[in-house]
């Protein structure tokens, strides 16, 4: 058998108080977008019976940007994220379901 090792790194953050105004703006706003979804998608399932994803919610940041300005200093990839993190705990979550836990 071929064992793998893996090293991994901790880094100790030490940032500037700009650097960490900055990244507390930029989790607020995920955590924001993180809700908005997660309420966007209960409410086209209770309302349509319509499941969405993170496609489709992806591809309506460009709107969100329009509407809400203080996105556009977020990355896109990072805002992707976001939405594909919450597709995984879907997915996770009806998996748990399905497996009656």
């Amino acid at each position: 058998m071929d064992m793998a090792l893996r090293k991994t790194f901790k880094y100790k953050l030490k940032p500037a108080p700009e650097q960490e105004r900055v990244m507390a703006f930029v989790l607020r706003r995920c955590r924001e977008l993180y809700n908005a979804a997660l309420q966007e998608r209960r409410d086209a399932w209770h309302k349509c019976g319509v499941s969405l994803t993170a496609a489709s919610q992806s591809a309506q940041l460009p709107e969100i940007k329009d509407v809400r300005p203080e996105y556009r200093d977020i990355h896109s990839q990072v805002l992707q994220d976001v939405l594909a993190r919450l597709d995984r705990a879907f997915q996770a979550f009806f998996r748990r379901v399905k497996a009656g836990g």
